[in-house]
């Protein structure tokens, strides 16, 4: 039976992926860990590296499917562990940010948000989080909205500080042509920054690697379109 390891997106837990999950079916073995500080893992603090280390403890060989967070998680994981890969797939995801004045702007906003949710609570945030125009068109399960509303504070404003974009430095571009697991890289229609990313990260990886872009969705496709994400991670599903 193969097995396919999901990972999750900041504020998200395993619960996430039920839909996808559901649409998988019986004949795979699916592994879906809580990320550090989140879910069950909310008490743990650990950097993107550490984290896909983690991961591969848990998953073994195996197909590594990863969401924007996750996706960083499986791209570093498909880097220091090749030999866990059986294959990835990578939604929303990104090598990192080149300028670095960028990366460092981007470590101080993260910061500057990891404080206002320490100050002013999860369900604040999450309100804030969602109504960004990055998640046009979602609308979170209730049980996915639960779990996300049951993180913590400190396990959140942690991973932001471990594991956000900013914190890839210098960034992965560079490290992509090792990659050599077949890879698929996941992007929303709507999605027109990380349609770019997307085009590179396929580049950069080189012939094992496909872009498929998911039509009428946004960022977070396999939430939207739970169907045609499941489809490409189990192809006939």
């Amino acid at each position: 039976m193969p097995r396919v390891v999901l990972l999750h997106g900041f504020t998200q837990t395993s619960v996430s992926w039920r839909p996808v999950v559901e649409r998988l079916g019986p004949d795979v073995d699916v592994v879906a860990p809580d990320l550090p500080g989140h879910g069950t893992a909310g008490a743990v603090r650990l950097d993107l590296a550490g984290t896909a280390a983690r991961v591969a403890d848990v998953g073994g060989p195996a197909t590594y499917v990863g969401y924007s967070m996750g996706g960083r998680v499986a791209l570093r994981l498909a880097l220091d562990r090749p030999d866990l890969v059986t294959g990835l797939v990578l939604v929303g995801a990104t090598a990192g940010i080149d300028d670095a004045a960028e990366r460092a702007a981007r470590r101080e906003a993260d910061e500057a948000l990891a404080r206002r949710i320490e100050a002013d609570g999860v369900e604040p945030f999450l309100e804030r989080w969602l109504a960004q125009p990055l998640f046009a068109g979602l609308t979170p399960a209730s049980d996915d909205l639960a779990a996300r509303r049951a993180n913590t504070a400190e396990g959140l404003a942690a991973s932001l500080r471990l594991s956000g974009t900013g914190t890839m430095d210098p960034p992965w571009w560079d490290e992509l042509g090792r990659v050599d697991a077949p890879t698929t890289i996941v992007v929303g229609e709507r999605d027109a920054k990380f349609r770019t990313l997307g085009r590179r990260l396929a580049a950069g990886i080189g012939p094992t690697a496909r872009l498929v872009v998911v039509a009428g969705a946004g960022h977070a496709c396999h939430l939207e379109v739970p169907g045609s994400v499941a489809a490409v991670i189990s192809p006939g599903t």
